[in-house]
Parts: C-alpha cells; sequence; structure tokens
C-alpha cells in the first residue's frame, strides 16, 4: 500500500499505479501541472458504458486539458492502448494526450479545428499547454 498525496487515500501500489504516481510527480514537479487540475480515476461514459480514465488535467477555466493513460511498465504500448485513450477522449475533447508506461512516454497535440494530430518531442510544460 501507499499513500496517494493527490486523492489523500491509501492504494495498492500495481505497476501500472506506480506509473501513475511517478508520472503524476513529475507532471507536478517539473513540468509545472498544478495539483488543482489534475484529477485521478475518474468516471467517463464511453458509448454507455462507465470507464476510468487515468488522469485528466484541465485548464484554469475549468476545460479538459490533457488526457492521460499510464500502464505497468511490462505493459507496451501499442494500438490498443492509444485507442483506449482516444476513446475516453471523445468524450472530454482534450487537446493533448499522454501516454505512458513509465518507460515509454508518447505526448500527442490534437488540432481539433484541423482534425489532425502531431507527435509532441516531449511532454509540455503546463504553461505552454494551449
Amino acid at each position: 500500500m501507499i499513500f496517494d498525496e493527490f486523492r489523500k487515500k491509501w492504494i495498492v501500489n500495481t505497476p501500472e499505479e506506480w506509473v501513475r504516481q511517478n508520472m503524476v510527480k513529475y507532471l507536478n514537479l517539473h513540468k509545472g501541472y498544478p495539483s488543482t487540475l489534475m484529477s485521478l480515476e475518474k468516471r467517463v461514459l464511453v458509448n454507455g458504458l462507465s470507464q476510468r480514465y487515468d488522469l485528466l488535467v484541465r485548464d484554469r477555466s475549468g476545460k479538459p486539458l490533457m488526457i492521460a493513460e499510464f500502464k505497468a511498465p511490462g505493459v507496451g504500448i501499442d494500438q490498443s492502448v492509444v485507442d483506449q485513450a482516444i476513446r475516453y477522449n471523445n468524450m472530454l475533447h482534450a487537446p493533448y494526450i499522454l501516454i505512458s508506461n513509465g518507460l515509454n512516454h508518447y505526448a500527442v497535440h490534437l488540432d481539433m479545428t484541423a482534425g489532425s494530430y502531431s507527435f509532441l518531442n516531449d511532454i509540455p510544460v503546463f504553461e505552454n499547454l494551449k
């Protein structure tokens, strides 16, 4: 068990949870993501089914800014993981997606107007997200 500083409760320390906890701390401490704008494992309806996203970052006005999907280090990042993040984001409409297994990290910017996307070289700092 580990204490989740963001959710203020004890949780089971699974490999995926380890990735989630460390990525949230990294985003907060090194990329300037305010903890008050991050929510962990909240429900979202996807095709009528209740699902849970791993992390949602909102902008200062409360709009979804980035959705993140985390996997355990032994789980490869494949198309099914990307599809999962996209399904969640179809409901949230965040312009950024982050996918990580703790070893490999992929940040994507979605241009909602043009209907296009681009992979980013690095996880952007919070203040550069638009």
